[in-house]
């Protein structure tokens, strides 16, 4: 067995139970020879068991290595990023309705004081009676043809700014939301891989 195998680690794996981990579960093989990446991707890499805690790290060097002891005739290119981090959810369950219902109340009324808050302190209302005035020349203190079209528009403007309704999109450009959910996604994997990476041989086949 001889050729160019070029490996790209994928950056998470999520499994729930035990098992054995392979090559082709924790990594993208190319190579021009179609019988070479049947064998590779067979390679047992890991065996997860009960013992081990919510994330393993598998580094690419120790798969490089154990590729080129037992295939010297292969010459390994790795391509992206260096290591797996397995995630192990042994305890995974639906969430409770009644808890969900209970954080979402608790997440509408916070948000709703906190637009409340927002308006009296900017004399939101003052604003508007002003404007009412000059538009119409006429004193209101509740002008409603201005406020009912604002608080529908700010309801509007909330929907397309996190680009979701419920579970529909309305395009593919991800909202602000899932930007800062990515960024801190991306940094929490970059502090796993820098603390947690302490497995010397991550038991790899004789």
């Amino acid at each position: 067995m001889d050729g160019i195998v070029y490996l790209r680690m994928k950056k998470n794996l999520e499994i729930r139970n035990p098992m054995e981990v392979r090559l082709k579960d924790v990594a993208f093989i190319s190579c021009n020879s179609r019988s070479v990446i049947n064998e590779l991707e067979k390679i047992r890499i890991y065996r997860i068991t009960e013992e081990d805690k919510e994330i393993v790290i598998i580094d690419s060097f120790l798969i490089i290595k154990h590729l080129t002891e037992n295939y010297p005739n292969l010459e390994i290119q790795l391509i992206g990023p260096e290591q797996t981090i397995i995630r192990i959810n042994k305890y995974r369950k639906s969430p409770n309705i009644f808890i969900v219902a209970l954080v979402w109340l608790l997440l509408f009324i916070g948000t709703a004081m906190t637009i409340i808050n927002f308006h009296y302190d900017v004399s939101m209302q003052a604003v508007q009676q002003k404007l009412h005035f000059l538009l119409t020349g006429e004193e209101n203190e509740y002008p409603l043809w201005i406020q009912v079209p604002y608080s529908l528009g700010l309801g509007v403007g909330m929907i397309l700014f996190f680009n979701h309704w419920f579970k529909k999109r309305f395009n593919e450009e991800p909202s602000p939301l899932e930007v800062e959910i990515y960024k801190y996604q991306k940094s929490l994997d970059d502090y796993v891989n820098f603390h947690e990476n302490k497995l010397n041989d991550p038991n790899l086949p004789n």
